[in-house]
């Protein structure tokens, strides 16, 4: 419960005097500044574009058809990160991601609609995760150990904060080339340049420097990818930091893509414009600043408290402040409370996120860390979605569910139920 004693702070100018974590940080950087922008542009051509009609169900089949296969397919990329040079793998994935943006770019440009487009925007979005895994894995290669926690809530927490600002730039150039089709896919092509400078500073190490150092998998790729499930759910399993970890990571998971859809539907069709911020895209962007500017306090802050306090207190006041928020700013279900609501959840969510990554890199050894980073993924992005696809059954089509908020804290309750019945266990089998 006191201070965590693999922690130790050296302070962000002496993480980036390191030349290998610059690069790396630079790569993450100009790959979620991309995703940020592809993300948000797809967003206004599909849900806030005047040229296509979209009902609260189909935005919500939008984030199931988005997170869920993907999530299945995780576990066994994690496989290959643990099996391929991860220098090689960053590369080859940001040039294949590149390409396919270019692609649904035109077809958003063309008027393609349906599942085209969801199914281009599926595996985009899925060589993100696959890139953002790498990057995750590889970062024990370019920092000391004791040092982790701190670089790690550096590079994720300026990193979200980056997507953020990428979804801005989206915003602002829809303004700029306009929101029809022909704009939507101009906005969305320029998310190109951040793939390209990703592949560019991630070819920029020598073959080998991100690891794995080295590869326990059978003899085939094939094996390999074929027990990458099952490898990365034993070693998560059996490491009651990560395990624990886990489960307040996937309650937050599920209360957030609750209050996603819930705010997405508001902002379309219930709020109203509140002084000089407007409801729809742009009110979206705004809850996506607010969102991004609590990702970076907890930045901030997030290795002091962990230093201050320890992993297991941290996460404990983090979930229930999220609770609070879900419950006392969400329930009014105004602009200016969301804004709000969005900063802290953002920010408590985080910080809870900074913990869970740091343990799994303290604590998972690096020839299945890519597995477990993988299977993270995958975990996370099917709660999130069986959240959003539950929350589309019983959601009113304006979005007023107060309900859907109840439902939500409750999540964030339970996540402290299940991280401290975990790590009960753990004290009590003696590890």
């Amino acid at each position: 419960m006191g201070a965590d004693p693999h922690h130790v702070r050296i302070g962000a100018r002496r993480l980036l005097a390191v030349e290998g974590f610059r690069r790396l940080l630079f790569s993450r950087f100009s790959s979620q500044w991309g995703d940020g922008l592809f993300q948000t542009g797809l967003a206004g051509a599909v849900v806030f574009n005047p040229e296509r009609a979209v009902s609260p169900p189909e935005i919500a089949a939008g984030f199931v058809v988005l997170l869920l296969p993907y999530s299945i397919v995780g576990p066994f990329a994690g496989a290959l990160l643990d099996r391929w040079d991860r220098r090689r793998v960053l590369v080859a994935a940001n040039v294949l991601r590149g390409t396919l943006i270019v692609v649904s770019a035109g077809c958003v440009a063309i008027g393609v609609d349906g599942f085209p487009i969801l199914l281009l925007a599926l595996v985009v979005i899925g060589i993100s995760r696959f890139v953002g895994a790498g990057l995750s894995a590889a970062l024990p290669h370019v920092v000391p150990v004791p040092n982790l926690v701190e670089a790690n809530a550096l590079s994720v927490t300026l990193g979200a904060v980056i997507s953020v600002i990428g979804a801005g730039c989206a915003v602002g150039l829809r303004a700029l080339f306009g929101e029809g089709n022909i704009g939507s896919g101009l906005t969305t092509v320029v998310a190109v340049v951040g793939s390209v400078l990703a592949a560019w500073l991630a070819g920029r190490f020598v073959r080998g420097a991100l690891g794995p150092d080295r590869v326990v998998e059978p003899a085939t790729a094939v094996a390999a990818v074929a027990t990458g499930l099952f490898d990365g759910g034993r070693v998560a399993a059996r490491t009651p930091s990560v395990a624990a970890g886990f489960c307040a990571l996937m309650a937050h998971r599920a209360a957030f893509g609750i209050s996603l859809l819930l705010t997405v539907i508001l902002m379309r069709y219930s709020f109203a414009d509140w002084g000089p911020i407007k409801a729809g895209l742009p009110g979206l962007g705004v809850v996506l600043g607010a969102g991004g500017l609590g990702i970076f306090l907890a930045g901030l802050t997030t290795a002091r408290l962990v230093t201050a306090f320890g992993r297991k207190r941290t996460v404990f006041v983090a979930l229930g402040a999220a609770a609070a928020t879900q419950f006392g700013l969400g329930l009014p279900m105004l602009l200016p409370t969301t804004l709000v609501a969005a900063f802290l959840i953002a920010y408590t969510g985080q910080v809870v996120k900074l913990c869970v990554d740091a343990a799994v890199q303290r604590d998972i050894g690096d020839e299945t860390r890519g597995r477990v980073f993988a299977l993270y993924d995958m975990l996370f992005n099917i709660t999130q979605a069986l959240a959003v696809a539950i929350a589309a059954t019983v959601i009113p089509a304006n979005g007023e569910s107060v309900g859907l908020i109840v439902a939500a804290t409750i999540l964030y309750l339970a996540g402290i139920s299940g991280f401290e019945l975990v790590s009960r266990r753990a004290r009590q089998a003696g590890h």
